[in-house]
């Protein structure tokens, strides 16, 4: 399915000639320097091709033929475009002179051998300057070439030789042929259906998945080990286990490297996951999702992050953007995360478009607690996980996809997330918004609890009322001891929240102390409010379970923001009197 997925995306980009994707038989590469040849053959210049941005140099994306791959110590010249060592024969850092010229000449001679097979006066241009060339040409200016590629343009012209139609074409019979003879087993391709030679090796290799430091930057989406002897099935080894033809390797990988492509803006990270998300029809919806787990942190941007806002608040009213077209649009995400020799699926969503935003509403919903003026009322996923460990670096990667998968299909939320919430709270003795909003999504989907967006004076549940308890206590101390360091929330958050019977006796008898210290009136305004949450309480339980410990961290939460919205309140009134 994700196969035929990305099969189906590279159709659609192909058919749109702003997509800037490759044909099958040519591939993209990064080059850095053109060579310009004069109409006598004998004289060039090279012109450079790197762009400035920012502080960088960048190269051009040049759709070129082959696949650029090759290894070995005698690996075969690119065809019309190479690096210095083959075009120019310069030798790189740590390569002897000789080892560059045994490269130009292979270079030369590959395309020399090919000048009666292709009727072209570009090309017939192209092998005379070849041969009036020498290897480290003196005339060459190095400061022009950069470390990427090169090709090769005749002067007057606009388009590089290698776009000549007649060559072209040549290339793309050539490429046919070569795949057909490479290939000896037919059978019927899984992603298209027809009989067709199935591809060995699936090319282009994937770049563009984050990956460690020191692993390599490219690898295989699919393949089998040859030594993987176990994994032979009637006789078939490698890939022709699993028979994808070559032409639908090359479009699924060209494909899944576009939307990885930063330059496409279709990829964002979560942990160590690189996701991307498309479309089966074009949408904006493909733009926006990206811009919402990901928002541009740049000043210029703020445009498209109100863009992204409005139709967040369209989404939470129960709305459906209609700029992002039929809500039955196949919309499609994928998870995917290093591994030791291939890359790993870690997630594989398939909705639609409708499907997705109510999800998300779904989502918001969830979350949405009380708040204060300051509080972002659509925290993005990335903030929701920060709240459950000390460093972002000590996020576990498996969380992380976890929680993705169930804001995006709906489901319940991770255990594990859930108790990393309770675990960084009662380490930092610190309930703030985002991590309440994140209990009250998790009780509501793990446990199937009705959670009120604020404070509910009418709740029967001990763990919910003992946690206004605490907030109540806290406020009486904070008002008898102004500017106190040890509060009891650093000292008995964490037992009060889950052993409340060896607590909170010890804090009633503190509390009357605290009193003691307040003037009349505040004392009587605080001893009502105690006893109004006293009178809902049995007895202290002896211990909590992790249920009811998300319950005790809510109440107190909304507790806490009742006492500061009425102070609000009343500050509001006196001005206004």
């Amino acid at each position: 399915m994700i196969l035929q997925a990305l099969n189906h995306l590279y159709e659609r980009l192909a058919a749109d000639p702003t997509a800037d994707v490759a044909e099958y038989g040519f591939s993209v590469q990064k080059a850095s320097f053109c060579v310009v040849i004069a109409p006598d053959t004998t004289s060039f210049e090279v012109q450079s091709l790197l762009r400035q941005e920012d502080k960088n140099e960048l190269p051009a994306r040049v759709f070129v033929p082959g696949t650029g791959a090759r290894s070995g110590s005698k690996a075969p010249p690119s065809f019309l475009w190479d690096n210095p060592a083959y075009v120019f024969g310069i030798s790189p850092k740590g390569k002897s002179d000789n080892w560059a010229k045994q490269r130009f000449e292979a270079f030369r001679d590959f395309h020399v051998s090919l000048l009666n097979e292709i009727r072209s006066p570009a090309y017939e241009a192209f092998c005379s300057f070849l041969n009036y060339l020498t290897p480290n040409d003196s005339r060459v200016d190095t400061n022009k070439l950069g470390t990427y590629f090169g090709v090769f343009r005749l002067r007057g012209e606009q388009q590089y030789i290698h776009e000549e139609s007649t060559i072209k074409k040549w290339w793309k019979d050539r490429w046919l042929e070569q795949e057909l003879s490479k290939s000896s087993t037919q059978s019927t391709c899984l992603v298209s259906g027809k009989l067709e030679p199935i591809a060995e090796s699936h090319f282009p290799k994937i770049k563009g998945v984050k990956d460690k430091p020191g692993k390599p930057s490219e690898k295989y989406l699919v393949a089998v080990d040859k030594q993987f002897r176990s994994a032979e099935s009637y006789g078939k080894r490698c890939n022709y286990n699993s028979p994808v033809s070559q032409r639908a390797a090359f479009q699924y990988t060209t494909a899944l490297n576009r939307l990885l492509d930063p330059a496409m803006g279709r990829r964002f990270s979560i942990g160590d996951t690189s996701v991307v998300c498309w479309t089966a029809e074009p949408s904006p919806a493909e733009d926006w999702v990206v811009e919402m787990f990901n928002p541009s942190p740049r000043a210029e941007d703020e445009t498209e992050l109100g863009k992204v806002k409005s139709v967040l608040d369209a989404i939470s009213k129960g709305k459906y953007p209609t700029e992002f077209g039929p809500p039955d649009t196949p919309f499609y995400i994928l998870g995917l995360a290093p591994n030791a020799a291939r890359i790993s699926v870690r997630f594989w969503h398939v909705s639609t478009v409708g499907q997705f935003v109510e999800n998300l509403r779904k989502h918001f919903a969830d979350l949405e607690i009380c708040r204060g003026p300051q509080d972002l009322p659509y925290p993005p996923l990335w903030r929701l996980l920060r709240e459950t460990v000390r460093d972002a670096k000590d996020i576990p990667d498996v969380m992380e996809g976890a929680v993705a998968r169930a804001l995006l299909t709906g489901g319940p939320y991770p255990q594990m997330f859930y108790t990393a919430l309770l675990r960084r709270i009662r380490a930092d003795r610190e309930v703030r918004y985002v991590r309440a909003a994140a209990l009250k999504a998790c009780l509501i989907r793990i446990y199937e609890q009705e959670i009120p967006m604020s404070l509910d004076e009418e709740r029967s549940d001990p763990a919910y009322q003992l946690g206004r308890l605490f907030a109540e206590l806290e406020k009486t101390q904070e008002d008898a001891l102004p500017g106190i360091n040890d509060t009891i929330k650093d000292r008995y958050f964490g037992a009060a929240s889950s052993t409340p019977a060896t607590v909170f006796p010890r804090l009633i008898r503190m509390n009357q102390h605290h009193l003691g210290k307040l003037e009349k009136g505040k004392r009587v305004y605080h001893e009502r409010r105690i006893q109004q949450i006293a009178d809902m309480l049995d007895s202290f339980p002896a211990h909590f379970s992790l249920q009811e410990q998300g319950l005790f961290a809510i109440g107190y939460y909304h507790q806490r923001q009742s006492l500061f919205t009425k102070k609000s309140q009343d500050a509001s009134a006196e001005v206004s009197e």
